[in-house]
């Protein structure tokens, strides 16, 4: 009998143990899935290809990605584990066949959104979707839904919403702004998703009702304060310290609004502030724009008669090189601008803003400019070699007045030497003007001031240039005499033309196209704007254009040269390659050396070295028009020598006749 009992316990064991050891080898094999990273294409990775890949077991959505390099990169993720169905904390719903975000009920059969259901279920304080909502993984699925969700309340409700209400749609926006979130923002499809989000919490934060009692409602990644405010206030102030991310350190930030302003309010009315510590780097994650957020993002409801408030924030980055803007938030262009605010003050620590709230204009904050290099080195470089380049100008026009009437007596030297004079002196203005546009940049910059100055630096930096051009056509014509039909004054009002009237045109129209936009100036820089308008593609666009036209001048000159040498006398020949050469040398170093680098500098701004090299080249341009264009010139150096020679013999005769009369001095009268 025991051994029959032994036979029966081994038959129904084995299997037994045979069915534990089969699961547990699955679930290895799912734990082994699970870890392994999903949505990998399968396909060939050829350069800007794309598949779609569906998203890991128990979620929804898919996975886009795109070839680069040789290599996947996700570039969008729609992947989410929250649904109708599973949102609510209670209650039988199934998902339409068209998902979304519609949902029906059993009991009634009656198609709602999810937002219908909320406001049905738990109208009171929206409480019913909240602990899934906390327990769901912030992937960009559930953000897009929590996102939509938000944004669908605040436009549901149109009555005063209470504290308790404010309480639970801060819970459901502090769960997505969770620093560990950022990164999956940039995923979402919709771009938009970061900015209609801040729309939302600023539209449902208006209808918030205050009573008597102040409102105080304080997460980790948004917290929002309201008051009333009055007239007979001494001032008002909301002070903030929040996380912006995982460690400990805490950044703060200041709204205040002065006892002037409070007196234009004709009753009393509420004032609300929301902080988000987060939100300005997830605005720059999915908007992708090129500026980094270097503070609390503080948004005010205010009464319209409240036109001017301050703000002080502290900075994240408290780097003493990065330069600082104050910005406010555009709500119908999505972007940051900067003629919401005004810099009052700034350190290393902080910066003071005036900022303007409107309907605009309602979420502030700091942007850190990108990349910005300052150096002392640079500094001393640029006003060293400027304060050279302008003394250089100086004496190279002070040369060419002294030798004027020795060296342009024929009509092409005459014509080379005007080119030489309006070269010198148009540099020279533009250096003034850099100077005048160094002093005006800075946080307080004047902005009318700062734009006649970027356009008069824009125009005479083209007008070298183009004088430059108009000097590379003279050596056409003193080689190849291909103006010779042409009277002298055609050829000055051609040159002045070249010189003076296509820069102006540049000029113009790039002010005319971009000042209305306000993206003519860069920030806090008088100076063309990249980022933004790329309008200072309207100084390297001709500037390149010419220093290619010039090179390919000279190298038809030396063709042609060449050409007509043959037969000629060996003196003829060498002048002609010595003249040609000298405008070589006048060419390259001052054109395209000097801008090669300065493009290098656009491209990879992060480079010292290319930055040191392009501000030697460009502080010394005065300098080299004096030795390659005055110096070098033989017929000016003997001019000089001529000068010289008789002012010697002058100097001699006086003192000749001087000695004679003192030694013969004539008799009067007696």
């Amino acid at each position: 009998m025991p051994r029959v009992l032994l036979l029966y316990c081994f038959v129904f064991l084995l299997p037994t143990e045979s069915c534990r050891r089969l699961c547990q080898a699955a679930s290895k094999s799912k734990e082994q899935v699970s870890a392994r990273p999903h949505g990998v294409c399968d396909g060939v990775c050829l350069e800007k290809s794309s598949c779609s890949q569906p998203c890991p077991p128990d979620t929804q959505g898919n996975m886009g990605f795109l070839c680069r390099q040789k290599k996947w990169h996700k570039i969008t993720d729609t992947c989410r584990t929250l649904t109708a169905f599973n949102i609510f904390e209670a209650g039988e719903y199934s998902i339409q066949p068209s998902g979304g975000t519609k949902i029906t009920e059993y009991a009634n059969k009656k198609s709602e959104t999810i937002t219908d259901v909320l406001m049905r279920k738990c109208p009171r304080d929206l409480s019913c979707v909240i602990r899934n909502i906390q327990r769901s993984p912030r992937i960009p699925g559930n953000i897009a839904v929590i996102v939509q969700l938000l944004r669908n309340i605040s436009t549901v409700l149109t009555t005063d919403v209470d504290e308790a209400k404010m309480q639970s749609y801060s819970i459901m926006a502090n769960h997505i702004l969770n620093s560990k979130s950022i990164s999956n923002w940039t995923f979402i499809p919709d771009r938009n998703s970061s900015w209609v989000l801040l729309h939302s919490v600023n539209s449902f934060a208006r209808k918030l009702f205050i009573n008597k009692h102040p409102i105080d409602i304080a997460d980790v990644f948004i917290h929002t304060m309201g008051t009333t405010i009055s007239r007979d206030d001494t001032g008002k102030n909301f002070s903030f310290s929040m996380r912006v991310n995982d460690t400990g350190d805490e950044v703060t930030g200041r709204v205040s609004i002065s006892r002037d302003e409070l007196q234009k309010m004709p009753s009393p009315s509420k004032a609300i502030s929301i902080a988000f510590p987060t939100l300005g780097a997830i605005l720059e994650a999915s908007v992708l724009e090129n500026v980094t957020v270097n503070g609390l993002v503080l948004s005010v409801i205010l009464p319209k008669e409240l036109q001017r408030i301050s703000l002080i924030f502290e900075k994240i980055s408290k780097s003493e090189e990065m330069r600082t803007q104050c910005v406010g938030w555009h709500s119908l262009e999505s972007r940051w601008d900067q003629q919401a605010c005004q810099m009052i003050q700034e350190n290393s620590q902080q910066a003071v803003c005036t900022c303007q709230p409107s309907r605009l204009f309602t979420s502030f904050s700091i942007l850190m400019a990108p990349h910005v290099l300052e150096s002392p080195i640079l500094v001393y470089i640029t006003y060293i070699g400027l304060g050279i380049s302008i003394c250089s100008l100086v004496l190279c026009l002070s040369i060419e007045a002294l030798v004027w009437g020795e060296v342009t007596k024929t009509e092409i030297s005459y014509l080379r030497h005007v080119c030489i004079a309006n070269i010198a002196a148009s540099l020279l203005v533009a250096d003034v003007w850099f100077i005048v546009a160094a002093f005006l940049s800075g946080p307080a910059t004047s902005h009318s001031a700062c734009v006649a100055a970027t356009f008069f630096v824009h125009f005479f930096y083209l007008s070298v240039f183009f004088w430059m051009l108009a000097k590379a056509l003279l050596i056409l014509y003193g080689i190849l005499i291909v103006f010779h039909t042409l009277p002298k004054s055609a050829l000055v009002a051609s040159l002045f033309t070249v010189g003076y009237g296509c820069p102006l045109v540049i000029a113009a129209i790039t002010v005319a196209a971009t000042e209305p936009g306000k993206g003519y100036l860069q920030p806090e820089t008088c100076w063309l704007n990249w980022d933004m308008t790329k309008a200072l593609m309207a100084f390297v666009v001709p500037a390149l254009a010419i220093v290619v036209v010039n090179l390919v001048t000279v190298t038809l000159v030396i063709v042609k040269t060449r050409q007509a040498a043959v037969g000629s006398s060996m003196f003829q020949e060498v002048r002609a390659i010595v003249r040609i050469s000298k405008n070589i040398a006048i060419l390259t170093p001052l054109l395209g050396l000097t801008w090669g680098f300065g493009i290098a500098t656009v491209l990879d701004d992060r480079s010292l070295a290319f930055h040191i090299i392009f501000s030697l080249l460009n502080a010394f341009q005065g300098f080299f028009i004096l030795v390659f264009g005055t110096i070098l010139d033989p017929k000016i150096r003997q001019a000089l020598k001529d000068r010289v020679t008789s002012a010697k013999w002058i100097s001699r005769t006086s003192e000749n006749l001087s000695s004679d009369f003192s030694r013969h001095p004539t008799k009067g009268p007696s």
